[in-house]
């Protein structure tokens, strides 16, 4: 019998990424929070970063750590502009990358925007057992991928990583 971990409390940390937003203005962010609390999922750490690589890198690590934080939540910098670095700074940080999330991400965007979702690199995967989400900034992509492919899925990412 496959175990099911919906009951697993989930512990979250939500970094958005961007070179001008401010808590007040981060409605990506916010949106992630407001969908985590609603959810009666826990909020252990919440962070605004430049799109700098070392600092990305800095969060990401540090939570990893954490024996109090099991799912991150990265929100900007997936895109093609030279200052999005977010996908190119995490990718390598992932020890499994969870291929099937940017594909049905972009397969949804696709219904909402057209062609233009194919320019998300919003992606997934893993690392000391913490289930880490790399989504683009905008309200609307953030609300499509918790609601429709995270929120539903998390728990059961969760426990699978801590599956012995």
């Amino acid at each position: 019998m496959h175990p099911t971990h919906h009951q697993l409390p989930i512990r979250a940390a939500i970094l958005t990424v961007s070179d001008t937003r401010t808590q007040a203005d981060d409605h990506g962010g916010q949106r992630i929070l407001s969908l985590l609390k609603e959810t009666s999922f826990e909020i252990v750490d919440y962070q605004l970063t430049k799109d700098e690589p070392l600092d990305i890198t800095k969060f990401v690590k540090h939570w990893c750590l954490d024996p109090n934080i099991n799912t991150i939540i990265v929100t900007g910098g997936t895109g093609f502009t030279p200052r999005d670095q977010t996908y190119d700074t995490i990718l390598p940080l992932f020890e499994k990358e969870m291929m099937g999330f940017g594909e049905l991400f972009r397969a949804l965007s696709y219904e909402e925007i057209g062609p233009k979702a194919m320019f998300s690199r919003a992606t997934a995967g893993s690392r000391n057992e913490t289930a880490i989400y790399v989504l683009p900034g905008s309200t609307n992509a953030v609300t499509l991928a918790m609601t429709k492919l995270i929120l539903p899925t998390v728990q059961h990412f969760v426990g699978e990583l801590n599956r012995l």
